[in-house]
């Protein structure tokens, strides 16, 4: 059975990730983001959103593994800065439903949503530049970086939350990102 972590940044909703994964039939144990990855035996990684970069324990040390690594919310902008790319405070602020648009259909990730998409967002904070390696996979009018893959060091990253119910396809995130982890286990 494959077995996806879910670091916790100390988000609101980091059990309901833990969840989401539950339900589709994964082992999945929900971590304190001071746990080592040298303690920890997964095929996947979730970096949870939170509310703040200076609480992220070793959650960048993940990021060094050769498991794929799915960032939520600070979870993808903690890969943005770690991988050179730039955050920044979004105009939008807190929590809103927001349409997104997914820009690459051939992504593993987000490619098999609909080309248009309505999820739940915070944008206090927000990727602003894409880091070298990464692609745009997904934005939206209020953000520009809704978003973003790097196929070739299974590293994901979505702004939006998955794991809520307002997320219209939030599961197919996971489902997705599930079988990410399998194909790179074989």
């Amino acid at each position: 059975m494959t077995k996806i972590v879910v670091v916790d940044n100390h988000g609101q909703f980091t059990h309901l990730e833990r969840r989401a994964l539950r339900d589709l039939g994964v082992d999945t144990e929900l971590i304190d983001n001071e746990t080592s990855p040298e303690e920890v035996d997964a095929d996947g990684v979730v970096l949870s959103g939170g509310p703040d970069m200076d609480r992220i324990g070793h959650s960048a040390d993940y990021l060094e593994g050769d498991v794929p690594v799915l960032g939520i919310c600070l979870g993808m902008q903690l890969i943005a800065e770690e991988f050179g790319g730039e955050v920044g405070s979004g105009e939008y602020g807190g929590y809103a439903d927001v349409d997104v648009e997914i820009v690459d259909d051939e992504d593993p990730l987000t490619g098999s949503l609909h080309p248009e998409t309505r999820v739940w967002a915070s944008h206090a904070d927000e990727v602003t530049a894409v880091p070298e390696g990464f692609e745009l996979t997904a934005r939206s009018d209020v953000c520009d970086v809704e978003a973003m893959s790097d196929t070739d060091r299974d590293l994901y990253g979505v702004q939006w939350h998955p794991e809520v119910a307002h997320t219209e396809e939030g599961e197919q995130i996971f489902e997705n990102f599930l079988e990410i982890c399998e194909a790179n286990a074989e």
